[in-house]
């Protein structure tokens, strides 16, 4: 069959991509995976391209975040499009949305107040906002409408801090450290008389509380942890740079000399830090 002249237009833009997607998902002429696919399966998708998006701006990959941006793009071209076969909305009213929704947050820009505010007003501005928005959608309940498709440390700091803005909250960050030494000492103890499953809750535990040190320090723990796992990588790359100059491998090695070995290559790495 001859191709609609506009998926063939390398410059046809956003349309282009639209009419792309609903060839794909065509009952007669699409793409058999396409057709098959629903929400929940392409769900997956699209976490993992918003991850491959952050991991690109990581790494100050900018020749690869057009391309991350664009994936990231497609799966809410997807999900439109099964949508709009759905009949329950269609990607121009996807973007209608997102647009209203921001010259409703955004009356010091779109509207009549002062843009005369300090960031921390204006996130408190923000966040009154989507209470009513909340409010308008029947969430009644403080915790309701926190996504439990997020990451579980990043909506531990959102289910946090709801909780905090109606005063369950520890004052102070001591008592934080505190309760994080408390839940410490009881996985301490659970390994050893407890099953596998209270085990997971006391850890669990344990990390809803660094969750909330993190709040309290102002980290975002999702990017404080990739930011450990790149070091870690870096370093454990070089521990094997090292060993491979002494004509080995990891599992040629012990504990004792990688040891030594990663205390080299932190030290090579403060050297480098300090010139």
């Amino acid at each position: 069959m001859a191709e609609n002249p506009l998926i063939l237009n390398p410059h046809g833009g956003m349309p282009r991509l639209l009419e792309i997607m609903r060839r794909l998902r065509d009952p007669k002429t699409g793409c058999p995976w396409d057709i098959e696919q629903d929400f929940s399966t392409i769900a997956p998708y699209t976490i993992e391209e918003a991850y491959e998006v952050a991991d690109a701006i990581e790494r100050e990959a900018w020749d690869e975040l057009k391309g991350e941006l664009g994936d990231l793009l497609f799966q809410s071209v997807f999900h439109a499009q099964m949508a709009s076969e759905a009949g329950l909305f269609t990607f121009d009213e996807v973007a209608d949305t997102m647009s209203e929704k921001m010259l409703a947050r955004h009356p010091h820009v779109f509207g009549d107040e002062n843009r005369d505010k300090s960031a921390e007003q204006q996130t408190k501005d923000w966040e009154t906002v989507k209470a009513a928005e909340r409010a308008g959608k029947d969430q009644k309940g403080t915790l309701d409408g926190v996504a439990l498709g997020l990451p579980a440390l990043l909506r531990a700091v959102k289910l946090q801090k709801r909780a905090a803005r109606v005063g369950f909250d520890w004052p102070d960050i001591s008592q934080v450290v505190d309760k994080i030494v408390e839940e410490a000492g009881e996985l301490a103890e659970a390994r050893d008389t407890m099953t596998q499953v209270e085990i997971e809750e006391e850890f669990g535990d344990m990390l809803f509380v660094i969750a909330n040190l993190a709040r309290h320090l102002n980290i975002e723990p999702e990017a404080a942890l990739r930011a450990t796992n790149a070091k870690f990588v870096r370093r454990f790359e070089g521990v094997e740079a090292k060993l491979a100059e002494l004509g080995k491998k990891p599992e040629h090695s012990d504990l004792e000399e990688m040891d030594a070995l990663w205390d080299a290559v932190k030290a090579d790495e403060k050297a480098v830090n300090n010139t």
